[in-house]
C-alpha cells in the first residue's frame, strides 16, 4: 500500500476537543477505505505566515497514512467540503517516519529547556519600582508640547509665494 504524509490546518476558534473530533472523523474515513493511520500528531495552535480566511492562527495536525489512493482521495474530498479546515496537503512518501516529527522534537526540547530554567518566566517578585512620588516633576523629561521650540524652528508657517 502507498504511504502518505498529510497535514491539515483547522480554524483557530475551534476547541482542541473539536480538532480531535475532526481527526477521528478523518481517521475513520481512512480505515473504512481499508487503510490505516499509523501516526497522528497534534502540533497545537500556531501562528500563520499570512491570514487565511480571516484567521491568523490555526490548529496543525499531521497524519502518517498507509492506504490505497481512493481512500486518501475520499478523505481529501471530505476535508475540502469541511468549513473548519483552512488548508491541507497530502504528500506520497517512500517510507514513513516512526519517530516523532521535527515539530514534536522541537516542542519537546523547548519544554525540557523551560523545565531546566524553572518555569516560564524568571522570578520578578523582589523588584521594587518605587512610587511615582520619587520621579522628577516638570522640566526633567519631555517638556511642553505647545510653543515654538524644537529643532525645526517655529510652528506652522505658510509658504510665501
Amino acid at each position: 500500500m502507498p504511504s502518505y504524509e498529510h497535514v491539515f490546518l483547522a480554524r483557530q476558534d475551534l476547541a482542541t476537543a473539536q480538532v480531535e473530533a475532526l481527526t477521528e472523523t478523518f481517521t475513520k474515513i481512512i480505515s473504512d477505505g481499508k487503510g490505516a493511520v499509523t501516526k497522528n500528531e497534534y502540533w497545537g495552535l500556531r501562528g500563520l505566515a499570512y491570514r487565511i480566511k480571516k484567521n491568523r492562527k490555526a490548529h496543525y495536525v499531521l497524519f502518517n497514512i498507509d492506504a490505497p489512493a481512493p481512500a486518501v482521495a475520499e478523505m481529501e474530498r471530505q476535508i475540502a467540503l469541511n468549513e473548519d479546515i483552512l488548508r491541507y496537503l497530502t504528500v506520497r512518501v517512500d517510507t514513513l517516519e516512526t519517530e516523532p516529527s521535527a515539530m514534536m522534537r522541537r516542542n519537546e526540547s523547548r519544554e525540557r529547556d523551560r523545565d531546566a530554567r524553572g518555569g516560564d518566566r524568571p522570578d520578578r517578585g523582589d523588584r521594587d519600582r518605587g512610587d511615582r512620588g520619587d520621579r522628577p516633576r516638570g522640566g526633567g523629561f519631555g517638556g511642553e508640547r505647545s510653543g515654538g521650540g524644537g529643532d525645526r524652528g517655529g510652528g506652522f508657517r505658510p509658504r510665501s509665494a
